[in-house]
């Protein structure tokens, strides 16, 4: 059965996608982080790219938004290979809307090309075209509607029907387009009216999502921990297979559904698999890697067939994990060791049939000679990782800091440079582990660096983080050893 579990009832609103028990979606939206994609702003140009074909578009963000040239309307429609310059000048006023949320030091990306995304079709002002889901398999169902789109639109429209289609009169179609359009025209009036560039239209993100998901479930429950998200879900939904209910208990609802945990085993470097096989993650700003390990998996067969089944596992859990996760960009997964063609092509395609069921785009590009497996996800917002997690302040995102040793080592070298200084004694504030491997055992390394430069060696002890060091004081032999531990 399926279980959608929404939990709204904090500043940080989050829901989870339950099949048969077992989670297979997790949604987290915090209030500085909530996603803008989709939303539609007003903007001016603020600077040319003629190398990239691009511009800055300030939108009145923080960042300003980046727009290539193929997002804009005026190119799509002459298909002309011109520089930007030709169809966009700096100063120039725009409606775009965002596609991907800012990331690391990267401002939004933009298109002019703005979408109206309705329940039964997408409408696009500017977009110049008919489409139907490619979801829709009956050719005779996709020539209607395409047919229906020709007959309806007007000029430089687009049209993209969606599944949602099938079985639905054509005059709530036709009032769904007419609905939008009178969307997009409330917004050109607000644009025109605008001085200063800004948001025009916000989208609920989460709402968004959130119902979406309800749409794709053919039976279910929906749970929620608030009576106003029960009532909203309730005008919204319209599939009577669906149960919308209440949670009035007052343990968090994600304990009651045993899932309050699973956000931080999502952050877990290593996932173990049911056959004692496991997979580690390791995510950089450029690209995810996934390595494949038999652990405790020996199989009672041969090493082929014990291979070939961990991997066929593993493809099913990371395809999991990927949506989980949302990771996205470059995805490299290292499969353990498969000579035969064959075994390699039955594993990739187990994972293209698990990732079948992901609503973000992924492209398998294929094995490298290394015999690495190639893919790509679209990257439309952060990956859990990046929502629940901050850049560690000490490691700096390494998740490594110099050794006690080598910090050690580097204050060595400084206090040598001190030789033949007039002073008497120098001060010298360090953590514990540092100032032991500085002087040594009896104080041996102490006794020979003093001989060196000529000054007396005092510590000023401190609790860290981190190993450091830092040279406090030089001076004479009374002031420093009054300071000194």
């Amino acid at each position: 059965m399926n279980t959608l579990v929404v939990n709204v009832m904090g500043r940080e609103k989050r829901y989870a996608l339950l099949k048969n028990n077992r989670l297979e979606k997790l949604v987290i939206e915090q209030p500085e982080q909530q996603s803008i994609v989709g939303g539609i702003y007003f903007g001016v140009v603020e600077k040319i790219l003629p190398g990239l074909n691009a511009a800055f578009i300030n939108i009145g963000l923080e960042k300003n938004g980046f727009l290539h040239r193929d997002k804009l309307p005026s190119f799509a429609a002459k298909r002309e290979d011109k520089s930007i310059s030709s169809y966009l000048h700096q100063g120039e006023r725009i409606l775009v809307q965002v596609e991907k949320d800012a990331t690391g030091d990267k401002g939004p990306r933009l298109t002019g090309m703005v979408e109206f995304p309705g329940e039964m079709l997408v409408y696009s002002p500017k977009g110049g075209s008919v489409a139907v889901s490619k979801k829709i398999e009956d050719s005779d169902v996709r020539e209607k509607w395409r047919q229906f789109g020709y007959a309806h639109r007007l000029k430089e429209e687009g049209i993209l029907f969606r599944t949602a289609c099938i079985g639905q009169d054509e005059k709530d179609v036709l009032a769904e387009l007419v609905w939008l359009r009178g969307q997009y025209e409330q917004i050109m009036h607000t644009a025109k009216s605008m001085k200063k560039p800004g948001l025009i239209f916000e989208k609920n993100s989460f709402l968004d999502r959130l119902t979406e998901d309800m749409r794709k479930m053919a039976s279910g429950q929906v749970i929620v921990d608030t009576l106003e998200m029960k009532n909203e879900l309730l005008l919204i939904n319209q599939n009577e297979q669906i149960e919308i209910l209440f949670h009035q208990a007052k343990e968090n609802i994600f304990s009651t559904y045993q899932i309050e945990y699973e956000p931080e085993n999502l952050l877990k470097r290593v996932v173990w698999l049911e056959n004692g096989a496991y997979l580690v993650f390791d995510e950089a700003e450029a690209l995810t890697i996934i390595d494949v390990n038999t652990g405790k998996f020996s199989g009672k067969q041969e090493r082929h067939d014990t291979v070939l089944k961990t991997n066929q596992l593993a493809a099913e859990e990371i395809a999991r994990q990927i949506r989980l996760r949302d990771l996205s960009g470059m995805i490299l997964v290292d499969f353990i060791d498969m000579k035969n063609v064959e075994d390699r092509n039955r594993v990739q395609r187990k994972l293209e049939a698990t990732l079948g069921f992901d609503e973000k785009r992924t492209r398998i590009v294929g094995y490298t000679s290394l015999g690495v497996l190639q893919m790509t996800r679209k990257k439309q917002k952060v990956s859990i990782s990046e929502t629940l997690t901050s850049t560690c302040k000490i490691c700096e995102g390494t998740g490594k800091v110099l050794s006690a040793e080598t910090i050690a080592f580097q204050l060595e070298r400084e206090l040598l440079e001190q030789r033949g200084n007039a002073e008497e004694a120098i001060l010298i504030e360090t953590t514990d582990e540092v100032k032991d491997i500085l002087i040594g055992e009896q104080k041996v390394h102490q006794r020979r660096l003093e001989e060196i430069i000529g000054l007396k060696l005092y510590f000023s002890v401190k609790e860290a983080s981190k190993p450091f060091y830092a040279i406090r004081q030089i001076g004479n032999l009374a002031d420093i050893k009054g300071r000194a531990d």
